[in-house]
């Protein structure tokens, strides 16, 4: 038995979800998300609540309903609150700023590098050294965030580059004389 799948997932009001086979759509104030639930899987709306329950019992299914839930209370989740990660820059001249709605980021190159916004998600920089991600997609928001990260990442001797908002560094020490 799935801890995690036995539990259901609430629907807060205001937010809408429609079952059309093994489709469950999600619409709240913050915007609408759907994802197609696999067949091992089945879902009923009771009320003000989500269920879910493997169809047969076998490991996959056991899997995937766990799985299913954790993704559907994240759909639930984004569209009545939405999603945050935010970025430092450590080091010398590393920066952030906006052009437009695109991120374009001084991490040391000869270049600047930009950073387009996929759909739905945002960026903001309240400090040249801080970027923060926002959107109603748990995945895209931490898929970006870890795609801007892999630009620079932070390194061990003198920790620049960036990391992810208190993210711990583990320091090696230098070459010794």
């Amino acid at each position: 038995m799935s801890r995690i799948g036995k539990k259901a997932v609430a629907i807060p009001s205001g937010v809408q979800v429609t079952l059309a086979g093994q489709t469950v759509t999600v619409k709240g104030p913050k915007g609408q998300l759907s994802w197609t639930i696999a067949d091992e899987v089945e879902v009923k709306q009771e009320g003000a609540e989500l269920l879910l329950a493997p169809r047969v019992d076998t490991k996959r299914a056991k899997g995937m309903w766990g799985l299913s839930r954790t993704l559907v209370a994240n759909m639930v989740h984004g569209v009545t609150v939405g999603f945050e990660e935010s970025l430092e820059l450590v080091g010398v001249g590393y920066r952030a700023a906006m052009k437009g709605t695109a991120l374009s980021l001084q991490l040391g190159f000869s270049h600047d590098v930009d950073v387009a916004a996929p759909a739905g998600v945002t960026f903001a920089v309240p400090k040249q050294t801080e970027i923060k991600i926002a959107g109603i997609d748990k995945q895209a928001v931490g898929e970006i965030a870890a795609k801007i990260r892999r630009i620079r990442p932070p390194e061990p001797y003198k920790g620049k580059g960036v990391r992810y908002a208190g993210e711990k560094v583990r320091r090696k020490e230098g070459k010794k004389k």
